[in-house]
This record gives structure tokens, sequence and C-alpha cells, in this order.
């Protein structure tokens, strides 16, 4: 089957957007061209074996392999800086085009571009918590302590990075590798993100209906909506009214419910998009 043409006529889209608050709601393609993998873009089906969080809870050692995949994902994770398509959005809020951003990202690269108003529907990994005292922990200190625990593990432990600062790991390397507990209590650590599975906090899901509710019109970037926690805020933007658009390259769950579709890069169109907008 034919890759589907990239369309870069971002005429819909400015009709649909012009003279109009809107907000942005941002999914993994739009920190892809940061180096971070997503998890459906180019054909892949979605993740494979991922952490569900009543397992994290129950399981020792599900704990174990999440926490020495982590390790060795951290750091291609952590090194990632924003896009063109983050800082075009921070641009468009400063401009105060745009009322804020509603991500489904763990990556907090939306606060690294600029952009102020960020509802994290799923946390974010720079944040770790005790289960037990609910301890807070940055979580590159925590790498710190993972790496003197083991000594020479990352060195031999090979795999592919994977999306949310995850990697593919053998099951001989998860079996060597040792969890440390919290600093304060010993209990176990959980990173603060929403795994499969999971609810979004009520007091961030008040938070994100509140932007919402600020829009004239809903903006979806970088994401196929195929996860519900997202997807319900197109459903909701679509109930009331409001326009949709979509900036997403490949077909998205939203799209009969949008006004607007652009498949294409998210570096590529949002600068356009914003300096357009901007000179409207």
């Amino acid at each position: 089957m034919p890759a589907e043409p990239i369309a870069t006529d971002l005429a819909p889209l400015l009709e649909m957007l012009a003279g109009r608050r809107f907000v942005a709601l941002t999914g993994a393609g739009c920190s892809t061209e940061s180096g971070i993998p997503d998890y459906r873009g180019e054909g892949r089906p979605g993740p494979k074996n991922p952490i569900q969080h009543d397992a994290f809870m129950r399981r020792p050692e599900v704990r174990q392999r999440y926490w020495a995949r982590a390790t060795l994902g951290w750091e291609r994770f952590h090194e990632a800086r924003p896009n063109a398509g983050h800082a075009a959005l921070a641009r468009l809020e400063a401009a105060g085009l745009l009322a804020g951003v509603i991500t489904q990202n763990v990556d907090r690269l939306h606060r690294a571009a600029g952009s102020r108003r960020v509802v994290e529907l799923h946390g974010a990994l720079d944040d770790v918590r005790c289960l037990a005292c609910h301890a807070h922990e940055r979580r590159a200190e925590l790498q710190a302590r993972l790496l003197a625990a083991n000594p020479g593990w990352l060195a031999g432990a090979l795999g592919a990075a994977r999306p949310d600062g995850d990697a593919e790991l053998a099951p001989e390397a998860v079996a060597a590798f040792q969890v440390v507990g919290c600093r304060q209590c010993g209990g176990d650590l959980k990173p603060d993100v929403v795994f499969f599975g999971g609810n979004v906090a009520e007091p961030t899901l008040t938070s994100a209906w509140s932007l919402l509710a600020e829009g004239a019109a809903l903006l979806v970037v970088g994401s196929s909506l195929t996860v519900y926690s997202g997807f319900r805020f197109v459903r909701r933007a679509h109930e009331q009214g409001l326009p949709i658009g979509i900036l997403n390259l490949g077909p998205t769950r939203g799209d009969p419910l949008a006004q607007a579709r652009v498949s294409a890069p998210v570096g590529q169109v949002l600068p356009r998009l914003a300096d357009a907008l901007d000179a409207a």
C-alpha cells in the first residue's frame, strides 16, 4: 500500500483557527522530531508489552522490569530538546492566540520550549514518588542511585529505545538489575506518570476541562487519538460545537469529527502555521 502523501496546504487549518483563541492537544508525534519515538508512527501497531498500572503496583518483578528498562532508556530521553513544533506552540501562546496545551506526553518539552500553561494528562517522567510515604525525588537523582547500585550494568545492557524513556531489554539483563527504594523510608518507587490501565488524576482532568473551556477551537497535534484519555477532549469539543483541526502524520481516531486535517510532520508545519496566524 503506497504511503499517504504529505499534505502541506494550511488553508483549511488557517481558515478554521483565524480569529479564534484555541487550545492544543498534543501527543507523541509532537516529540518524535526531538528523538523520542512514538507508539504508532510509521505503521507501528502500538506499544509492545507495556507496563500495566495494576501489575506495577502488585508485582515486584514488574517493577524490576520497568526500572531496568527505564534506566537504559533514560539518558536518550533526558537529553531530548524541544523541536520547532514545541517552539511554535510556545510562540502562539505568547502571542495570545493559544490558550494553552493539554499534552499526553511525559517529556516536559513543552515547558522547556517556554509554554507556560501546560496540563500534563499523564504526568512527567522527571518526577518520582514513593508508594509508601509519598516522598518526591527527581528522576535524574534516582538515575544516579540506580547506576551506583548496578555498577557496570549499563555498559552491557544493549537494547533499542522505545517511547517515554523505555527500552527493549534482554530478560537476563532485567534479572541482573537491582532496584533501589525510597531514600526516606525504603519504600517502592513509581514514576509520577499514568501507566496503561491507570487513571488520570481528577485534579488534572479538572484542569484540562477548564482549559478546553477557554478555547474557541481545538487543534490536535501529533496524536492518533487511539487512547481515550486524549480522544475524550475531541469528543467534548465536537459535542460543544467547537471547530476541530488535526495535524498528524497519518490517520487518527478523530478524523471523522475534524473540520480541517493536515498530514505532515509537526515540526515542518507548526512554525508555518504560527507565522501565518501571527501575521493575520
